[in-house]
């Protein structure tokens, strides 16, 4: 990014700096000339495309011209962000589906609008590199001698950074996503997070029902046959009765700790009992590793929303046992922290790495709480790992539902860190 020139009344920059500094400013501009340079050839294309769109024959032909116009937006974007050193977001509709689809989606798209506008404006304001020619020899001799030989601020090659500045202001406001598009892309998000948590609610729904249905029915239907010979043997055989009524006990014990499982997977109630900080603590104290549990700003706090504590219990729950069964470190850090907008809870393992989230096998997301799985759900999805497990899309899922964001960092080799924000109210 271009050295800001010294303010008025600071010393004068010396005669080299000022030259490096409009040199850095000339390559930006040369790079801006040659996007401005496609963009004038590229006109011809457009013309072709118009013409075939009108005679319907060619319409084809528009949304690979809109992909193009998004590819020559997206260097022109990047080259103003590296100049600033801000960058410009893109927000696009996919062109996705049959012919008529796509070229439907490129009408309606507002980011096909905005690249249009832009590229329009380009062909006014591409000229400006042009500017720069005459600054150049203009500048070393009237700079050389007021800035290298009188030491005075220079006045002529500074210009040329203006030159960058104005081109990448017009199209940081140009290329800047309308308000519309971001409407527009923020609908398309939350459809999705809508269908995923759908998604997850109808597998939870099931992963219920499968519970109650092979564990704690099984054994009821037990525990009512045990009562039912009990009764009968009451009378000709009290012997029996003993036997078959501590059958029928242990059997209750056993719908009970189904029954527990069940409701831990929906809820776990050591959070509603201890909190979200005692829970983790839980989890840590249970876990195969070492686990460190850092708290930053929680321990007087309010406590956040019940779906976000259970959010957050879950995501530190699957990330441990993915460690402990795929990571091979000894070791892990979970540390919770308030922030602002939000709380922000983030696990690391110094492990192999190389995590994938492709994997389809292993638990649902959800699962519950079985013995030596304190995390209920096999987060492990790492390269190489047998049974690949669906943590990471299913803890992607459950933080996307609550409008939170998910970042994954797990190069080969490791570490490995998961970092969860949930947006809530303090």
């Amino acid at each position: 990014m271009r050295r800001p020139v010294p303010p008025a009344g600071g010393p004068p920059a010396g005669f080299v700096p000022v030259v490096r500094q409009a040199g850095r400013a000339t390559g930006r501009l040369v790079l801006a000339a040659a996007t401005a340079f496609g963009s004038y050839l590229f006109i011809t294309v457009l013309l072709l495309t118009a013409v075939g769109t009108v005679a319907v024959v060619g319409a084809f032909l528009l949304p690979e011209t809109v992909l193009l116009v998004r590819r020559i937006a997206g260097a022109k974007r990047r080259q103003t962000a590296v100049w600033t050193g801000r960058e410009i977001p893109e927000v696009y509709l996919p062109l996705t589906g049959t012919v008529r689809e796509r070229v439907r989606t490129a009408l309606r798209d507002p980011g096909t609008r905005t690249d249009f506008r832009w590229m329009a404006a380009c062909y006014l304001y591409g000229w400006l590199p042009v500017l720069m020619v005459p600054l150049w020899p203009a500048g070393l001799v009237v700079d050389g001698v007021w800035c290298g030989l009188l030491r005075r601020r220079a006045v002529v090659l500074p210009l040329i950074g203006r030159l960058a500045d104005l081109d990448a202001a017009w199209s940081t406001a140009l290329l800047r996503p309308s308000p519309k598009a971001r409407l527009t892309e923020r609908v398309e998000e939350l459809t999705q997070t809508r269908a995923g948590a759908i998604a997850a609610h109808a597998a939870e729904l099931r992963r219920i029902e499968r519970d109650l249905h092979d564990g704690t029915q099984a054994r009821l239907v037990s525990l009512s046959m045990r009562i039912g010979l009990a009764k009968r043997a009451c009378d000709r055989d009290p012997g029996s009765v003993r036997r078959l009524l501590s059958e029928a006990q242990d059997l209750a014990e056993e719908a009970l700790t189904e029954l527990r499982h069940v409701v831990r997977g929906v809820h776990p109630p050591i959070l509603t009992d201890r909190g979200l900080v005692g829970a983790v603590r839980a989890l840590a104290a249970s876990s195969a590793l070492e686990v460190a549990v850092r708290v930053d700003g929680l321990a007087d706090a309010a406590r956040a929303p019940a779906a976000v504590e259970a959010a957050a219990y879950f995501v530190v729950a699957e990330s441990l046992t993915n460690s402990a069964k795929h990571s091979g470190a000894p070791t892990a850090e979970v540390r919770l922290t308030r922030v602002p907008r939000g709380l922000r809870v983030r696990v690391r393992d110094e492990g192999r790495g190389g995590a994938d989230e492709r994997g389809t096998g292993g638990t649902e997301p959800g699962a519950p709480l079985v013995s030596g799985d304190p995390g209920g759900v096999c987060a492990g999805a790492r390269r190489g790992s047998v049974g690949v497990g669906t943590g990471l899309p299913g803890m992607r899922r459950r933080v996307a539902a609550l409008d939170g964001t998910t970042t994954v960092s797990s190069p080969v080799g490791g570490p490995t860190v998961i970092e969860v924000e949930l947006p809530c109210v303090w």
